[in-house]
């Protein structure tokens, strides 16, 4: 594996939250294809294609006063033109006028198919499970994605279930 190709798939995850926090929707050009699948939460909620990603985000973010997300504990491993990324987020999202409390945190994981392209490696395809969450549930004004089924997300349990495409690539390098 090339170190090189290593460092972009992480200096792109990281770009994400940066992209979000900042409300620089055109760097998630920079992020995924344009035919993303993103599919987040216990429900599944998916967006096919980027410009319906990018505007459901942007909707959703422009909506909270504040928040900061992070991403720490990148796993990558490569295979030619295509590559597995794993990664743990956490998320802090304030909306002054929620009823309750203004900040909500989370914690949750990511498992993405990374793909090169000609303008460098870009996410084809974003699986995100939140963990656990505290605060204000208002925050983020209930949406589905927000709620997790803390026992479904176990991330345990997606690798006994064979669902983490990240740790099938690692063990085929065996």
């Amino acid at each position: 594996m090339d170190v090189n190709d290593k460092a972009e798939i992480i200096e792109i995850m990281n770009l994400y939250a940066f992209a979000l926090d900042t409300h620089q929707w055109d760097l998630f050009d920079r992020v995924f294809t344009d035919d993303v699948e993103a599919v987040f939460g216990p429900a599944g909620a998916a967006w096919n294609g980027l410009d319906v990603f990018k505007a459901s985000f942007a909707e959703f973010h422009d909506r909270l006063d504040s928040h900061q997300h992070t991403m720490m504990g990148h796993l990558v491993t490569v295979d030619g033109d295509e590559a597995h990324a794993f990664s743990y987020g956490n998320w802090l999202l304030i909306r002054n006028a929620a009823v309750g409390g203004t900040s909500w945190t989370g914690t949750g994981w990511y498992d993405d198919l990374v793909v090169r392209t000609d303008a460098g490696w870009r996410i084809k395809k974003r699986v995100c499970k939140l963990q656990g969450w505290s605060g204000n549930p208002s925050v983020p004004e209930q949406h589905a994605e927000h709620n997790p089924d803390m026992n479904n997300n176990v991330l345990h349990t997606f690798a006994e279930n064979g669902e983490l495409g990240y740790l099938g690539a690692l063990k085929a390098q065996k």
